[in-house]
């Protein structure tokens, strides 16, 4: 057991109208800030990007179509994934005006 005295414990502050009931105050995510991390991670990209193609210098042999040729094979495998990309964009877009046509056709319906 022990006779010495426990100091009072310090009450707790009032709580500010308005205030969020967590002791930790978060950071508002704003556009700029969203637009500076979209950037960074461009960049970080970007400098991947390169430090691939330079690596990858070696001659590779492409035919397409009739078309034949030789072409760096980074290049060659940057020209195949924005053409996979573009392939994937236009397929999203069909979709996506296809559901907003089918939503301007159809009455929306409330409860």
């Amino acid at each position: 057991m022990n006779a010495e005295p426990q100091p009072a414990p310090e009450p707790s502050p009032a709580p500010t109208p308005g205030a969020a009931p967590s002791a930790e105050r978060r950071p508002v995510v704003t556009r700029a800030g969203m637009a500076w991390t979209a950037t960074i991670a461009a960049l970080v990209l970007l400098i991947l990007l390169i430090a691939f193609i330079v690596q990858n210098q070696d001659n590779a042999r492409v035919r397409f179509f009739g078309l034949d040729g030789t072409i760096s094979l980074g290049i060659a495998l940057l020209i195949a994934a924005v053409g996979g990309g573009a392939l994937v964009a236009v397929a999203g877009a069909v979709r996506i005006i296809q559901l907003r046509a089918r939503t301007r056709r159809t009455p929306a319906t409330r409860p």
